[in-house]
């Protein structure tokens, strides 16, 4: 009469075996497995915390950028030197050891540069 088509098929099991070999497996077996889990397991919630940690991610993207920078920065002195011709670089080497050697004269002659600056402002402002 009016029965499902499907009650009349073959029968289903409700619960499917286990393997042969998942049955052949010894004790100490299934608790290598189950340690071996247990890491991966602990691996992946140190990966999930170490996603969630805001102030370390900030931190190491910090010191990535800094050591970008420094990579930029050593790149455009090598940049620098290479294009700068040698007596240049000697006669820049020559005046910053005179200076230093003796800073009395450039002392002198900012002050004097300073005062020069100084006293056109303060005519301008008389005007």
């Amino acid at each position: 009469m009016d029965q499902d088509e499907r009650a009349e098929g073959a029968a289903v099991s409700a619960a499917a075996g286990p393997d042969k070999a998942e049955e052949n497996r010894s004790a100490e077996e299934i608790r290598a497995d189950i340690e071996q889990t247990r890491e991966e397991v602990g691996d992946t919630v140190e990966a999930l915390a170490a996603k969630t940690d805001v102030k370390t991610q900030a931190r190491e993207r910090v010191e990535e950028v800094k050591g970008n920078v420094r990579t930029k920065v050593e790149e455009v002195k090598a940049k620098a030197q290479s294009s700068t011709p040698e007596s240049a670089q000697q006669g820049g080497q020559q005046v910053v050891t005179k200076v230093r050697e003796n800073p009395a004269p450039v002392v002198l002659g900012a002050a004097v540069l300073l005062a020069f600056l100084i006293g056109r402002r303060t005519a301008r402002g008389h005007e």
